[in-house]
């Protein structure tokens, strides 16, 4: 069975564009996983501490990995980016997040899905919805009515 599944992807440090679009070509190349589509990319202004602007997008995938191996597949690839966890929300050369997966909801310790502040994040928001317009979250609630509501300051299509 395949999975479908919305990445998040986001970087703010060493040549952001060029870490998400190789991140891009490198979740094609997980085992069992084919790249269906990618949204825009976005600048937005980052959550947290003063730092530089990132670079965002939504990717959607097929893969025939359960949620947890994508995910530890997922890890791999920040971890070949130099990816550094020093405080939270931090600049990162690179971030990939499972937003969606199906249309489940998952609550473990090494995963939540629906992400926990996707729907807070026009960041995250925007290009979901440049690439599923008519998604509805596993609650039921639709991707417009979010984007509608959702902040989107400091948020610029490039």
């Amino acid at each position: 069975m395949l999975n479908t599944v919305y990445i998040g992807l986001g970087s703010n440090l060493d040549q952001p564009l060029q870490q998400v679009t190789q991140a891009l070509e490198e979740i094609n190349a997980i085992t069992g996983t084919t790249l269906v589509s990618h949204s825009p990319w976005y600048k937005s202004t980052a959550v947290g501490p003063i730092q530089p602007d990132f670079i965002n997008g939504v990717a959607k995938a097929h893969t025939s990995l359960d949620a947890h191996r994508f995910l530890t597949a997922l890890q791999a690839i920040e971890q070949a980016h130099q990816r550094v966890r020093k405080e939270h929300w931090g600049p990162r050369t690179l971030d990939l997040d499972i937003l969606l997966w199906n249309n489940d909801t998952i609550a473990t310790e090494r995963l939540t899905v629906p992400h926990a502040f996707m729907t807070e994040r026009g960041f995250v928001l925007l290009p979901l919805n440049d690439i599923a317009s008519e998604l509805s979250l596993p609650n039921g609630t639709p991707l417009k009515a979010l984007v509608q509501q959702c902040d989107q300051t400091g948020i610029e299509q490039i």
